[in-house]
């Protein structure tokens, strides 16, 4: 029997190719097609009718003509030259002859791609990208296209450091946005699927568009994960507890003790007012709260109020006021006592600063220590949020504001998906809306779709003072009509940045560490914003970093760092039972004379920082 020619072979591959692509059920098809249509309407009459009832207002307007005009400065500096336009045009074109060539060579011999996508993207996984020569040159088209972009801002020398960062990040956006594998016709899995499935993935996904349309009331808010499953106080924040106040702006909550007996100094945690508090307690694995309570800590939190039109006027006095120290307040009352362990997180933590550093004025020393969690207090290098941050923009968000009193949480969501477009928004609109797909339930983007509202006065400061203005880290920020300092803060100071923070950036949480008055420990855990914090030690996940004291340069103190290959966490919860032990035995078998002699002479590093991993790790 003789062997079949390898060009007849080949020629069967390139049909069986071929085959994948073609509708096989044209009249069903069609039917699909016609449903689809349907669908897409009822999503254009649910993004429409509010508008047309007044009940939204579109603000697109704003950030594309940023856009526009970050790019035409962009634009001038290139054309403004005539030889450095062509050469960058030249760039451009000798990259598409050499995919040109590429592509040309591989049909006759075979090889590899002359432009590679970077490593861990996961946007060309599928087999067709290489091996389809159609895919694989608009693969590789995409690829030189997308970088040749990027370069031309790296290149633009006359631009100034403000509006390179905008146009880097707008130009990230419209790459991740013109992608082919966000296409159908441009994408060979999404082709295939909907060849094979005769169109119906585009029934679904229209439908589930239309559905997040009239969940986002007009605008689109976008799916990440099957939420069905989720439910606040069954699976999600079932640390046992009770409301023990109430603010204008913020609720106190208690937990339960999970030990017979408890330390002496309770711990206030003042989470961020962007999203839910319950960041802190989101299950049983992965529960900070209920970790602190189970180390003998008497825990309180501070739950903001999701505000509306009546909290306008509220800005970061009153937040001081009728959260934090309401908070202490509340603290004494249940407790009796008056000194204080406190946690901060993100702008929870930046509020906590500024609170503290008021506070130094005032007299008012109950909080002993402060723990802050990916915080920033100078935001002379805070990312890419800083894109959207200059003055015409704030003024505009402002403009927008004043209409209700607040900003809608569905913006900040947003802006914070943009952070990271690649992997937050384009892999589920191909996922959701193309192949029809739900997303997977997942607990932590259930609580990040659980956004919140920003007063307008609360917010106009928070961007002003800090994002604008830098005011907090110069000793600038006007509060009760004081200029606060943080110089002033001399407690302990623990701070907790992560490595791949794209809200508070590891650098820029470093520099802010040598503006407070007192002792500053850093320590840089895995991960990002949320899961480098909520981490639990029992995942055995992540690494985390100590060093020496954070001054000089950030490179060389990662550099000279010491590697735990443990959640950070990990750590802190194998040196606490010695540190509580000691310390519950001074309170409770000591008389009251004796233990503060006691705590004055042996354990006033530990009196003052109860809850610092520092002082747990020295005792090891």
């Amino acid at each position: 029997m003789s062997k079949r020619p390898d060009s007849d072979k080949a020629e069967d591959d390139r049909a069986s190719t071929v085959e994948q692509y073609l509708v096989k059920d044209p009249e069903r098809f069609a039917l699909n097609m016609a449903r689809m249509i349907e669908q897409a309407g009822k999503a254009a009459s649910a993004w429409a009718e509010p508008r047309e009832k007044g009940e939204v207002r579109d603000h697109v307007a704003e950030p594309v003509v940023d856009m526009v005009k970050t790019f035409s400065k962009l634009s001038e500096y290139w054309l403004s030259d005539p030889q450095r336009a062509l050469e960058a045009q030249t760039r451009l074109f000798s990259g598409y002859m050499t995919v040109w060539a590429n592509a040309i060579q591989r049909i006759g011999a075979g090889g590899d791609d002359a432009v590679k996508p970077e490593g861990g993207d996961k946007r060309f996984q599928d087999p067709e990208w290489g091996r389809n020569a159609f895919f694989d040159f608009l693969k590789q088209a995409y690829l030189v296209t997308s970088r040749w972009a990027a370069e031309l801002v790296e290149h633009a020398d006359g631009l100034d450091e403000h509006t390179r960062h905008k146009a880097s990040f707008y130009v990230k956006q419209m790459s991740n946005a013109i992608s082919p594998s966000n296409f159908i016709l441009t994408n060979p899995e999404l082709f295939r699927e909907t060849i094979a499935s005769n169109g119906e993935n585009l029934v679904r996904g229209m439908k589930m568009l239309a559905e997040d349309i009239v969940a986002g009331k007009g605008d689109l808010k976008l799916r990440q994960a099957d939420y069905s499953p989720f439910e606040i106080g069954k699976n999600l924040a079932t640390t046992p507890g009770k409301v023990v106040g109430r603010s204008d702006v913020a609720e106190i909550l208690q937990y339960e003790p999970s030990t017979e007996t408890v330390l002496k100094r309770p711990l206030l945690i003042c989470p961020p007012w962007i999203n839910k508090f319950y960041i802190l307690d989101l299950n049983p694995q992965k529960s900070f709260i209920r970790w602190a309570v189970e180390q003998g800590h008497t825990v309180f939190v501070i739950s903001w109020i999701n505000p509306d039109e009546r909290h306008g006027t509220k800005g970061w006095e009153a937040y001081i006021r009728e959260g934090l120290q309401y908070g202490l307040d509340t603290i004494e009352k249940a407790t009796g006592e008056r000194q204080v362990n406190a946690i901060g997180y993100c702008v929870g933590g930046t509020l906590l600063a500024a609170a503290l550093a008021l506070m130094a004025q005032e007299g008012d020393h109950r909080v002993k220590s402060a723990t802050f969690f990916t915080t920033q207090v100078d935001f002379t290098h805070a990312g890419d949020l800083k894109v959207f941050v200059d003055d015409e923009q704030v003024a505009a968000v402002e403009k927008s504001m004043t209409e209700k009193g607040y900003l809608d949480g569905t913006k900040m969501a947003t802006a914070f998906n943009m952070l990271r477009s690649g992997d937050l928004i384009w892999p589920y609109v191909v996922n959701n809306y193309m192949r029809g797909k739900d997303p997977l339930p997942f607990d932590l983007l259930y609580w990040n779709a659980d956004s919140t509202r920003m007063a307008a006065a609360n917010h106009s400061f928070y961007l002003r003072n800090c994002y604008l203005e830098n005011r907090l880290s110069k000793g600038m920020m006007e509060l009760a009509g004081r200029m606060v300092s943080l110089a002033d803060v001399t407690i302990p100071v623990y701070n907790l940045a992560s490595k791949e923070d794209h809200i508070a950036p590891a650098l820029s949480v470093f520099l802010g560490s040598k503006y407070f008055g007192g002792e500053v420990e850093y320590v840089m855990a895995g991960s990002g914003h949320i899961a480098g914090v909520v981490n639990p030690p029992a995942a055995q996940k992540y690494h985390y970093w100590t060093g020496d004291k954070p001054a000089g340069d950030f490179d060389r103190w990662v550099a000279n760092a010491t590697t735990h290959p443990v959640s950070w966490l990990a750590r802190m919860a194998a040196a606490q039972p010695f540190l509580s032990t000691a310390q519950l035995y001074l309170e409770n078998r000591l008389s009251k004379g004796m233990m503060e002699l006691a705590g004055r002479m042996v354990f006033a590093a530990d009196v003052i920082s109860r809850i610092s991993p520092r002082v747990a790790w020295q005792r090891k």
